[in-house]
């Protein structure tokens, strides 16, 4: 009896062992989203800064794994809680929904959020139009338009009667009433000054002075409207996106943050889709990892894109196991190793430069 029981616990502790380490011969299901720099897809080869790490820990363990992508930071999560991929590799951000889910490993990069934008190249036509209807200048302007209408039919009708150098046909004087009129309100200047002696002076003098008005009323509320436009669209910081439409990836931390704020979120599977969102006006901003948007736009100089502000919300990312998985600690000694080696720092060189 006592031999039994002795088996059966070796048995036990036997099976416990080979759930929480990985099979031997038995490749690794290795669970990967693809973000730039940090994870990279061409073809079928995996690359990038969350990549390399990954292999220079799994090298000095002669781990075999075999990558397989998900199309969201949420799912990639779920696949390692249910035990489907047996390590998340990708820039994971470390939070205490994702912690109570998964285990982490130790951190192995600081980061933190900021905001992309893009950069136009000031309003265009339809905008200023809206804007001049909004501020009620449209009205005023659409009146003027009448006016000079009624303008150049009755200073036909004038010159008709008392100018016999005016022309007799009515499509010929209706033209040159039309010019008059409008040399008046664009330059201030009268095309028959002399017509009428000392009274066409005087209503020549009248005209000019009417005409300065228009020009600046008109001159004036178009730079006032186009100025309100060019400032309103800007977007320096968080204080700025209240009231927008901003742009996140789904599942990840950023968009959990926007909506914490109360923000107008839109979700992309990815960070190309959402700045193709960004450039067809459908959002306003994007909201993601700085390195992860700092990147793209150095790699992207001929898109109109910023990343604007300063980071906030500082986090840190970390490799993601199955919770009870040996193999967490295992990669975390590795992980020291690296950054106490300085290798860690390299590799961030790598892709990052001198730049934090």
């Amino acid at each position: 009896m006592l031999l039994l029981a002795w088996s059966l616990v070796l048995s036990a502790a036997s099976a416990q062992e080979t759930q929480t380490a990985p099979a031997a011969g038995k490749p690794l299901n290795v669970g990967v989203y693809v973000s730039p720099p940090f994870v990279m897809k061409n073809g079928a080869h995996y690359s990038g800064m969350a990549i390399d790490l990954w292999e220079a820990t799994a090298r000095p363990l002669g781990l075999s794994y075999s990558y397989r992508e998900y199309p969201t930071f949420e799912a990639l999560i779920e696949a390692v809680r249910r035990g489907e991929a047996s390590v998340a590799v990708s820039n994971l951000t470390i939070t205490k929904d994702r912690v109570e889910r998964i285990t982490f490993s130790q951190p192995w990069y600081d980061a933190g959020l900021r905001i992309m934008v893009a950069e136009r190249g000031g309003a265009g036509f339809w905008q200023v139009l809206g804007g001049l209807e909004r501020a009620g200048h449209l009205r005023a302007m659409a009146w003027l338009a009448t006016l000079i209408l009624v303008a150049t039919l009755v200073l036909a009708l004038f010159y008709r009667r008392f100018d016999t150098t005016f022309p007799d046909r009515w499509h010929e004087g209706l033209a040159e009433s039309f010019y008059e009129v409008m040399s008046v309100a664009t330059s201030g200047k009268v095309t028959r000054p002399n017509a009428l002696g000392w009274i066409g002076r005087i209503s020549g003098g009248i005209w000019m002075v009417c005409g300065v008005a228009v020009i600046a009323y008109v001159t004036s509320s178009v730079t006032s409207v186009m100025t309100a436009l060019t400032l309103t669209h800007q977007i320096n910081s968080l204080a700025d996106l209240p009231g927008r439409t901003i742009g996140v990836r789904g599942g990840s931390v950023a968009e959990n943050y926007s909506n914490d704020l109360r923000l107008a979120t839109q979700a992309y599977r990815s960070i190309d889709e959402a700045v193709a969102g960004l450039g067809s006006g459908e959002i306003a901003a994007i909201i993601d990892d700085a390195p992860v948007l700092e990147y793209y736009a150095h790699t992207h100089v001929k898109s109109p894109l910023s990343v604007v502000g300063p980071i906030f919300h500082p986090d840190k990312y970390g490799f993601g196991f199955h919770h009870g998985d040996n193999l967490s600690h295992t990669i975390t000694l590795q992980i020291l190793e690296l950054q106490e080696s300085g290798e860690l720092e390299a590799l961030r060189r790598k892709y990052f430069g001198n730049e934090r």
